[in-house]
């Protein structure tokens, strides 16, 4: 299951196709057709939550540049074949496309490189793992949109309850704060374990959160630069076990929990800290019990430090497209103006001073500790293969699954090595 297939379930807004009010093409194949004004029209491909964040943009872009902007929207499920049908074809009936990232792989070849975009100036205002991740065989071929990691979020009314201090400093023989390491967050799991409440979740559904825990204890996660599958190593075994332990402290059935369930575990008071993506804090409820009862740390860190897995999107250029220039133009609307998408029900960006612009306003309290994780050392993109999403479903949430019901960490590791082999032969 992709992390961006579910965060775009807490935003979903609209159906296949939503031109925005100031276009009025339509969303059949075959590129722009608006009678008069083609060629100042840029029609984007985009999936819901993606909408949302770049309607504040076509709107800028169509003061600076008198671009129109209409929306071509999918939802994810439906995208990827959609971009492969068009792709292969070379009739694109789209002359932008946000692409999730573990896409770029696949996609590579269908689009244009972008290098003059990424100024040195440029690159310095983008975090480090997504500017790698955007170079592809020597060339940048997709713009960063928006982007998210995990984080820590915490109940402070529990952790600054006299109390609960005082109880933890006596039994741990360190303050109660906002863990920043393992160890810390074993802890504060294990306090917090009593009275119907779990110290925090295990989320057997998704992989994300335990591959960050394996760029925190020093590894490329499943595969190095040169495609080795090296997901049996001793830092994907350590990464494993501890996630694995602390289901002990999680409600039962992790094998289970997934992004959406653990997410209504905290919002409902259930868990006293979670490990999840950032967006999620400015989207607790009013009238949760937790309201206003949350903090943010940055994602805790292993021996390797802190780390976590970036989610962005990226805006890619067609090689098919007839509208090359227009094209280009609404992307560098986009990096220019990306602070607007803080403003969308997504809440998120991907300039590093985007982020910087809103971390000191109130509600906003998310937006240092994931800078802090996504300019992490070890923080890394996921593997540029073709393969990822089929080793995610087929190999990776089904070896979680396993683990976190009592499987040996050591066998399935080897076994899920294996079944990778396999799968890039």
């Amino acid at each position: 299951m992709s992390t961006r297939k579910t965060i775009n379930r807490f935003v979903t807004i609209g159906g296949l196709c939503t031109a925005v009010a100031l276009a009025a093409t339509g969303c059949g194949a075959g590129g722009p057709t608006n009678s008069g004004s083609a060629a100042s029209t840029v029609n984007v491909l985009v999936e819901a939550g993606g909408h949302a964040v770049l309607t504040g943009v076509a709107e800028q872009c169509k003061k600076d540049a008198g671009i129109d902007v209409n929306f071509v929207e999918l939802p994810y499920d439906g995208m990827f074949n959609r971009l492969s049908s068009e792709f292969s074809s070379g009739n694109v009936s789209f002359d932008v496309a946000a692409l999730d990232s573990v896409w770029l792989p696949s996609f590579k070849d269908a689009v244009q490189p972008i290098d003059e975009l990424f100024t040195d100036e440029a690159k310095k205002d983008i975090f480090p793992a997504l500017v790698k991740e955007a170079n592809v065989d020597g060339h940048f071929i997709g713009m960063p949109a928006w982007t998210n990691a995990e984080i820590i979020l915490y109940r402070t009314d529990l952790f600054e309850d006299a109390a609960n201090k005082d109880g933890f400093k006596a039994k741990y023989g360190y303050d109660l704060a906002a863990p920043s390491t393992w160890q810390q967050y074993k802890d504060i799991s294990e306090f917090f374990t009593k009275d119907g409440m779990y110290g925090t979740d295990v989320k057997g559904g998704v992989e994300t959160e335990w591959l960050a825990h394996v760029l925190q204890a020093g590894s490329p996660m499943v595969m190095d630069e040169n495609n080795n599958v090296v997901i049996d190593n001793a830092a994907h075994k350590e990464a494993l076990d501890f996630y694995t332990s602390l289901t002990s402290y999680a409600p039962p059935g992790a094998a289970q929990v997934d992004w959406a369930a653990a997410q209504n575990l905290f919002n409902q008071g259930k868990t006293a800290m979670t490990r999840f993506w950032a967006h999620a804090y400015r989207q607790i409820p009013k009238d949760a019990p937790v309201a206003g009862k949350v903090g943010a740390a940055p994602m805790i860190g292993g021996s390797a430090g802190v780390a976590g897995v970036p989610g962005p999107w990226y805006l890619t250029v067609p090689k098919a497209t007839k509208n090359t220039d227009n094209a280009k133009k609404f992307v560098k609307c986009a990096y220019d103006y990306n602070s607007l998408g803080i403003e969308s029900s997504l809440g998120l960006a991907s300039r590093i001073s985007a982020f910087e612009k809103y971390q000191d306003k109130a509600g906003y309290e998310s937006f240092g500790p994931l800078i802090k994780t996504l300019n992490g050392d070890a923080t890394a993109t996921r593997p540029a293969t073709e393969k990822w999403q089929q080793i995610v479903d087929t190999v990776l949430v089904p070896l979680l699954q396993k683990a976190v019901a009592g499987g040996d960490s050591t066998a399935l590791l080897a076994d899920a090595k294996k079944q990778i082999q396999d799968l890039l032969k």
